[in-house]
């Protein structure tokens, strides 16, 4: 795509309609994020969706359709979104860093760049909704300096099985959650055994910030640090989103998901 274009592909499947996005964020860089469709659904609200791991979803078209890493918690639970009213957009990793988001780019002015043009476009393409920042796992490093670097231009940071213990590599350790202007919200499982997110952390910064703590669900099938585990809320994506968007929604939630 040449630099200062904006390109997007609408694609119709049935009754929902999704959009992979691509904007130029710095010189010679783009990112990509795709829109899932809401049907029938009255949009409320936009969540930035920024997945763990290395930060690529590695989106792409085959045969005319969009596809994408789907395994990670906020993908997944795209469906969950859009039945609340929330109009789920999954970012990619930007051009220059697809094969995986560097520590250093994690925290950096760059990143804030590519979330300022994506978060420009969602605006015009949503004009009046609210848009929150979502990260899970190591996306929740990119959600908290995203979210700190936007303001007031968001609504809200949602930062769910965060990273708070530093054994290797970015992550929250030392985080100055005040100077995020916006409103923030924790979730965690109580549950949760990877050792760089360990729930206890999570349950002390809930005497500052609001927590939503979960409890159970599915047996795991991956490591204690994968999608499919209570890390990523394996079992329990439904309840867990419906109390994600009650809060963006400014509606009664949950706290305690059992």
């Amino acid at each position: 795509m040449k630099a200062g274009l904006f390109a997007a592909l609408l694609l119709s499947l049935g009754a929902e309609a999704q959009e992979i996005v691509s904007v130029p964020s710095r010189q010679g860089v783009t990112q990509a994020f795709f829109i899932a469709g809401m049907g029938e659904r009255k949009a409320q609200a936009v969540a930035l969706l920024y997945v763990g791991g290395g930060g690529s979803i590695k989106l792409r078209l085959e045969d005319g359709r969009p596809k994408f890493g789907a395994n990670n918690f906020l993908p997944r639970s795209r469906a969950d979104f859009i039945r609340n009213g929330v109009v789920p957009v999954v970012m990619d990793a930007p051009s220059d860093q697809l094969g995986g988001l560097t520590e250093y780019y994690r925290v950096s002015e760059q990143q804030s760049e590519d979330a300022r043009a994506v978060l420009a476009a969602l605006k015009k393409r949503f004009p009046g909704l609210p848009v929150f920042i979502v990260g899970t796992s190591k996306g929740t490093v990119t959600a908290a300096y995203v979210g700190r670097a936007l303001g007031g231009d968001i609504a809200g940071v949602v930062l769910t099985s965060s990273l708070l213990t530093p054994p290797r590599g970015a992550t929250l350790v030392g985080f100055d959650y005040a100077s995020v202007k916006a409103p923030l919200l924790f979730v965690h499982h109580r549950e949760d055994s990877c050792e760089a997110t360990p729930y206890a952390e999570a349950h002390r910064l809930s005497a500052r910030y609001p927590l939503i703590s979960v409890r159970g669900g599915k047996p795991s099938e991956s490591g204690p640090c994968e999608p499919y585990a209570p890390h990523g809320f394996y079992g329990k994506e439904a309840e867990t989103v419906d109390a994600i968007t009650a809060w963006m929604l400014k509606k009664p939630y949950r706290r305690e998901i059992d």
